[in-house]
């Protein structure tokens, strides 16, 4: 029989019924512009020269509201929004914390200078497939991935940028890009299906995919879970995602085959997704976990810095030779997790920080290293110093900050790593970060020499091309970047070091979440 209409019924159990803040707004704002701006750009498909001008004002957006979100988590701490108004568990949760708010920026802001980029690089047939669509859902993955709480809709972003990171790959059809895509898919697919795998596990055994409520029950002195089996299944899908060694193989066969431009936003934000679920997952969630796979990640980081440089030295393609630097920076960064430390953790994410500008930048600059000497090929090219110095001038600044030399951003989170290494004893991985650092110098001394310094021949010569300036304001605001972060590191060794403590004792994170201080039992 059905209840009276006039009972009273209380919601509070249930639901959220204070108004929400307006500035609780800010962490769904990112991922709702990406996709508004997204599915404007499509219904203008018929006026693709529109479509970067429509999307740079967007991203310029984005920057700004991620840059009020950073404000807001900074000074107030943890910020917690739940969808449908259902309190947390049962409501999906983008919950945000600094990692997730300056991981967040950053990926904004290279996305917005490789857009910029992308207005003289991307053709009318490359705007008619959909770039500057697939871009904003590429963010819009990427910004999601970093701002939920939720262990579900994180698969459910990281689906999101695949998808769109797929139809940016194979952009112009050529044979070499399907090839690419091919050996991309397979890989990150397998990997997603062992990330899916993992979250049907941690359901099955905790009842919940809230971030929060998993870390809670993780906690609690009756839990009597197979913990390590689930922290080792999330190590190895997303050290593939990462692009880890031994499962790195599909990141230089195929980041260099698409357009530039595209390369430099795989380079900047896609393993960096990989790198900030791995931290989250493993050090927030099974933080004694993490440590008994401490010995594991360890092998993984210095197989796979080494492993990174060593095949950085031995190509002579300048876009995968590229590819080997992301891979090994992946391996420093991992060493930070193997590390555990608070400022273990504070040298990896300044130093995804760094490599999300750094490497965008890189990428920019072969490509139009390529546009002046007419080549990505190391035996090609030459002459360029003598064609265009200022452009050399600011090419030597991001091959030193690539090497970890100061004054530049490379040379602090590298400082913070060794020093945190060498505090708990292990020397290898000091060792190992130094030796690749050498090597890294190395890799790029032989560039500079070759492409730049040495003359060009005769039978390679080409008209100097003028650089334009699409490319050249990205590429400034990037290395302003760059040095920016070298000479005046304070305020970021903050910020991560902060970051790093929230993950280390995230109560402000669970609090966000949990006012009350209770879950599901």
């Amino acid at each position: 029989m059905a209840a009276p209409t006039n009972t009273a019924v209380d919601l509070s159990a249930a639901l959220v019924t204070a108004r929400v803040p307006a500035d609780h707004w800010l962490v769904v704002l990112p991922v709702a512009l990406c996709i508004g701006l997204g599915a404007i750009l499509m219904m203008l498909r018929d006026r693709t020269a529109w479509h970067g001008w429509i999307a740079i004002p967007g991203l310029a957006l984005l920057v700004l509201i991620d840059m009020a979100l950073l404000y807001r988590v900074t000074n107030e701490g943890p910020v917690t929004m739940v969808m449908g108004r259902w309190l947390p568990p049962f409501g999906i949760a983008f919950s945000v914390d600094l990692f997730g708010a300056v991981m967040a920026l950053a990926a904004a802001a290279v996305a917005l200078a490789a857009s910029l980029y992308a207005l003289g690089e991307i053709t009318a047939s490359g705007r008619r497939y959909g770039f500057f669509p697939f871009l904003m859902l590429l963010l819009a993955g990427v910004s999601g991935a970093f701002l939920t709480g939720d262990v579900f809709n994180l698969y459910v972003w990281f689906e999101v940028l695949l998808i769109s990171s797929f139809g940016l790959l194979i952009l112009g059809s050529e044979r070499e890009q399907i090839d690419g895509a091919l050996k991309y898919a397979v890989l990150n697919l397998i990997a997603t299906t062992l990330f899916l795998v993992s979250i049907g596990y941690v359901y099955a055994v905790f009842g919940t995919l809230n971030m929060a409520d998993i870390a809670m029950k993780v906690r609690a002195p009756s839990n009597a879970a197979p913990l390590m089996t689930l922290a080792g299944l999330f190590l190895l899908a997303f050290g593939m995602k990462a692009a880890a060694f031994p499962v790195n193989f599909w990141l230089p066969a195929s980041y260099h085959t698409p357009r530039i431009t595209v390369s430099a936003l795989f380079a900047g934000l896609l393993t960096k997704v990989g790198i900030y679920a791995l931290i989250r997952v493993l050090v927030m969630l099974f933080p004694i976990e993490r440590a008994g796979l401490a010995p594991i990640t360890t092998i993984v980081a210095i197989a796979t810095m080494l492993a990174g440089v060593l095949g950085a030295l031995g190509e002579s393609d300048i876009r995968r030779l590229l590819g080997y630097v992301v891979i090994s920076g992946i391996g420093t960064m991992l060493a930070g997790v193997a590390l555990g430390s608070t400022s273990g953790l504070s040298g990896a994410i300044f130093y995804a920080l760094h490599s999300m500008v750094l490497m965008t930048a890189l990428y920019l600059l072969a490509g139009q290293a390529a546009r002046l000497g007419g080549s990505f090929s190391l035996a090609a090219l030459g002459g360029l110093y003598r064609q265009n110095g200022w452009f050399a001038g600011l090419s030597l600044v991001l091959f030193f900050a690539a090497c970890g030399l100061p004054p530049f951003s490379g040379f602090w989170p590298k400082v913070i790593l060794v020093k945190a290494a060498l505090d708990a004893g292990a020397w290898w991985i000091a060792a190992a970060i130094l030796l690749t650092g050498f090597l890294t110098t190395i890799v790029f001394g032989r560039i500079f020499l070759l492409s730049y310094w040495r003359p060009r021949s005769t039978q390679a010569a080409i008209m100097p091309e003028p650089i334009a300036w699409q490319a050249g304001l990205p590429l400034v605001a990037l290395t302003a970047l760059v040095i920016g972060f070298g000479l005046f590191p304070e305020r970021l060794l903050h910020l991560t070091q902060l970051a790093a403590g929230g993950l280390d004792d995230p109560s402000a994170y669970l609090h966000s979440v949990f006012p009350g201080g209770t879950a599901t039992q």
